[in-house]
């Protein structure tokens, strides 16, 4: 493990040290945590966007142009 030594507004801090005794999570647990989620949000974003760059709007058309004009079936609405 690696240790950090970081500045945070207090807000923060009040809310995570707070959330920690309220699920009994040790705070540096909660806070590796967290991290972790936003790295994983943040990476999938990233991810999606060189995908998107890949696309081509005509293709995405032309396909779907080959989709039924029905409307939607129950479970999708």
């Amino acid at each position: 493990m690696t240790q950090l030594n970081i500045d945070i507004p207090n807000r923060i801090y009040q809310g995570i040290r707070d959330l920690s005794k309220r699920k009994d999570i040790p705070l540096e647990r909660l806070v590796a945590q967290a991290l972790g989620e936003k790295l994983s949000t943040m990476a999938g974003e990233d991810y999606l966007a060189r995908r998107a760059e890949k696309g081509n709007r005509e293709r995405f058309l032309a396909v779907l142009d080959k989709a039924p004009n029905v409307p939607p079936g129950r479970d999708d609405r």
